[in-house]
């Protein structure tokens, strides 16, 4: 039976000359497996020696054990080193070759054009608003002096998210027709005189190359206590001029009827097409962008304003229409269909911020 010392050299020179996680794992076994490990058979016959015996050999076959296992150990990391190189040789890499190109985002167009109308109104001195997009009746409809019977209240034209009134009487909640809303919370939220715009998301039962279930709109309203129709005109005017970056934008007023506003009217916009471009400010077509009016009386006295003493204009715009006349994008639908092709050709750079000094677009 060899001593205790050749064994423990035998297996140490055994675990020295493993080459690979093989051969170290052999030599692993061949020390410690459970049925045929030469150390962990000795370290199983201690418990059938005498008391003399056992204080001789269980010391030093614990020390061999550890022994052992620090070699091993120490060789893995070795053999884990010799494994590393050898890869770094066979997937050797040009630094110096230029990198793969990668796209990066842009800005969506309605993104961009928010961003180009806030900064209009900011500079006439307009401050953004916000309401909820998931609204109450009242705000959306009773508010706004739209009487029940009117033709948006029905389920064909509105999202309404609870179709009768709950047991406490509230009536049923929906998603918002339009940022009218806003107004009416923002007369309640502030005193007059305010000037505020509200962009925001809207929802109707529409679809099709001009209309979607959701799309885009930003409100204005301005009240003090001399405003009328002339300041409308030219605020508008102003807008027109500065969004769609012109010299002169020619505005037509055309009476209409808005529940919310009285009197109301259409606002067409002088141009031309030529080539299928839209050429603002020159020509004989004319182009509507947006409905307007002074204020009801009915809608000041919801939002808490005192009508004899105080009055204003609303207008509304759809963003996205403003977007496809801006920047000649044919099909509203298309806006919201996530074509990567369509977001890059129609996008923004990051870095491309609308500035009045620098030019809104590009």
């Amino acid at each position: 039976m060899p001593s205790l010392e050749e064994t423990r050299a035998k297996h140490l020179a055994q675990v020295e000359k493993a080459t690979n996680e093989a051969e170290l794992e052999a030599a692993r076994l061949a020390a410690f497996g459970r049925k045929s490990g030469e150390i962990s058979q000795m370290l199983g016959t201690i418990g059938q020696m005498n008391l003399e015996e056992r204080k001789q050999m269980a010391p030093r076959l614990n020390q061999i054990k550890n022994e052992i296992t620090e070699a091993i150990t120490a060789r893995r990391a070795v053999i884990e080193e010799w494994a590393l190189d050898e890869r770094i040789k066979n997937e050797w890499k040009d630094i110096t070759l230029p990198g793969r190109h990668r796209h990066s985002g842009t800005i969506h167009p309605v993104s961009q054009v928010i961003e180009e109308v806030i900064a209009i109104f900011a500079d006439l001195g307009f401050d953004v608003a916000e309401g909820p997009q998931i609204e109450e009746d009242w705000y959306n409809f009773d508010a706004m002096n739209m009487p029940p019977e009117h033709p948006a209240r029905q389920e064909h034209d509105t999202f309404f998210i609870r179709n009768t009134k709950s047991a406490d009487g509230r009536q049923p909640n929906l998603l918002r027709t339009h940022t009218s809303p806003v107004q009416i919370r923002a007369m309640k939220a502030r005193k007059a005189p305010l000037r505020i715009i509200a962009p925001g998301r809207v929802y109707r039962c529409d679809y099709d190359q001009t209309h979607t279930p959701m799309f885009h709109q930003i409100e204005g309203l301005a009240i003090d206590k001399d405003i009328s129709m002339a300041h409308l005109k030219w605020t508008l005017e102003e807008f027109c001029r500065a969004f769609f970056e012109v010299e002169r934008a020619e505005l037509r007023f055309r009476a209409s009827h808005f529940p919310f506003t009285e009197p109301s009217a259409e606002v067409d916009l002088r141009c031309s097409w030529e080539q299928g471009r839209l050429k603002v400010g020159e020509g004989s077509d004319w182009l509507e962008i947006l409905g307007s009016g002074m204020v009801h009386p009915k809608v000041l006295k919801a939002g808490g304003v005192d009508p004899d003493i105080w009055q204003g204009f609303a207008f509304g715009i759809g963003i996205d229409r403003l977007a496809m006349l801006k920047y000649g994008a044919p099909d509203l639908r298309a806006f919201f269909e996530s074509d990567i092709r369509w977001l890059r050709h129609y996008g923004f750079q990051p870095l491309e911020m609308p500035a009045l000094h620098s030019g809104l677009g590009r």
